[in-house]
């Protein structure tokens, strides 16, 4: 976590942008670059196969996702995907 030398003066109107990464398990081919490139370490491997026996990326750890969408851009194969979550979509699961 970031520390700042100084506390924001708008720090609790503004909310953290909060994200939810979804995969398409037939298109990964387990490159890891999602997993790599992911700046909160949201992402890990796991243990599932896809049909041409690739690991898959799954979520670590879910509540450090900030949507900024690297993952969705550096992946060669378009497997994956991020939508934005807002507190009311959140409250509603």
């Amino acid at each position: 976590m970031v520390r700042l030398w100084r506390t924001p003066l708008d720090l609790d109107a503004v909310q953290r942008p909060r994200g939810k990464v979804f995969f398409i398990p037939a298109r990964c081919k387990g490159c890891e670059l999602c997993i790599t490139y992911c700046p909160k370490n949201a992402l890990a491997l796991s243990d599932k196969l896809n049909e041409k026996g690739y690991h898959l990326p799954e979520f670590a750890d879910p509540d450090a996702c900030v949507a900024c969408g690297l993952c969705e851009m550096i992946c060669p194969e378009f497997a994956v995907y991020v939508e934005e979550v807002t507190e009311e979509a959140k409250s509603d699961e």
